[in-house]
């Protein structure tokens, strides 16, 4: 791989020049946005190591404080709010507490959450990370325990929230789409996801478990793992750029959509499909010091690459974008956003795009 910025078009070159140099002029507060999908309670236990236990070989934690944070299509959603725009969320969660903790906190971020079902006799899938740290040190996750529903939502459930979104075309500018293996994301949502791209609705799907029924969408953002699972391979095997690059083209033939973003963590991300070299478009991974947390960089990724594209942003333009948001995200501690601000701030330091021969 090699840098050569000469081999951008003269359009993408003068944008990477006006968007690097110019982060002030980034806005996406115009776009009318809707989010689908499973939505997760994050759920902290703030604790302080104190002695090791008498009753068996592991360690007593002190209780600090507890809180909740959006995972899942919930975290997309406040990416969405945290970058200015209007979000609609559309998913399910339990009639339980941990539904309602949710519900209320997504309301104090102005997440509308009129397409959100509150389910009966169901579990809100939740995710208890019990961290710890002596003072003036940093949270270091010690354990991670989840509840989760026995069962995907009731078919009508799923039924309903379809019907809902079978009326956004030309309601809305993007839909992303967040598979998180609690059975909300389906082939019947594929279809309709497919149906409002061929609308004009940028439509982006972070998958997780199954991609049957996507098709003609305008982008994934699979990670390493997931585009192994879904061609066949091995991750281990897809280190090398050309790896990552034959199996980005084999998914691109089986579900046929515009661009094909790759993350690959610490390697940054890759992007291949429309006007695309054969082996892609690469960008190196953005931050400014030690990654503290990833948990949520998938979610912030997928947020800003559809919205970009939905304002018309070049693929890789939107992928430079998208990256600079992660960087800031795995500097924080716990399931982060990246605000207006902070991505501004922090695109001008962010590496390029760089087309690979």
């Amino acid at each position: 791989m090699r840098g050569a910025p000469g081999l951008y078009s003269r359009e993408i070159q003068a944008r990477l020049t006006c968007v690097s140099s110019h982060a002030n002029a980034i806005d996406f507060a115009p776009l009318r946005v809707s989010v689908v999908g499973d939505l997760i309670a994050d759920h902290y236990l703030v604790t302080e190591p104190r002695s090791l236990s008498r009753e068996a070989p592991v360690m007593v934690l002190r209780w600090q404080s507890e809180h909740y944070q959006a995972g899942g299509a919930a975290n997309v959603a406040r990416n969405v709010r945290a970058l200015g725009c209007a979000t609609r969320l559309h998913g399910a969660v339990g009639r339980d507490a941990r539904g309602r903790e949710l519900i209320e906190l997504l309301e104090g971020f102005r997440v509308d959450c009129l397409g959100v079902e509150s389910v009966p006799s169901w579990t809100t899938p939740t995710k208890t990370r019990i961290v710890a740290a002596e003072p003036r040190r940093s949270l270091q996750q010690v354990l991670r325990v989840d509840r989760e529903p026995a069962v995907a939502a009731d078919a009508e459930v799923r039924a309903r929230i379809r019907e809902r979104l079978v009326s956004l075309a030309g309601a809305i500018d993007a839909l992303v789409v967040s598979d998180y293996d609690y059975g909300m994301v389906d082939a019947d949502l594929g279809a309709l996801c497919g149906d409002l791209a061929a609308k004009g609705v940028t439509v982006v799907l972070d998958p997780r478990s199954s991609i049957q029924g996507f098709k003609g969408l305008t982008a994934m953002t699979p990670n390493i793992g997931e585009l192994a699972q879904f061609t066949g391979r091995r991750a281990e095997d897809l280190v090398e750029l050309r790896d990552v690059a034959d199996a980005a083209h084999e998914l691109l033939a089986r579900s046929p959509m515009r661009w094909l973003l790759v993350t690959r963590g610490n390697k940054g991300m890759a992007l291949f499909g429309e006007d695309c070299p054969a082996h892609g478009v690469v960008v190196e991974a953005s931050g400014t010091g030690n990654i503290t947390d990833v948990t949520g960089a998938g979610d912030t990724a997928a947020t800003v690459f559809a919205l970009a594209l939905a304002a018309k942003l070049d693929a890789p333009l939107a992928m430079q974008l998208a990256n600079a948001a992660s960087g800031v995200v795995v500097m924080e501690q716990g399931t982060a956003v990246c605000t207006t601000e902070q991505l501004r701030s922090a695109l001008p330091t962010s590496p390029p795009p760089v087309r690979v021969a």
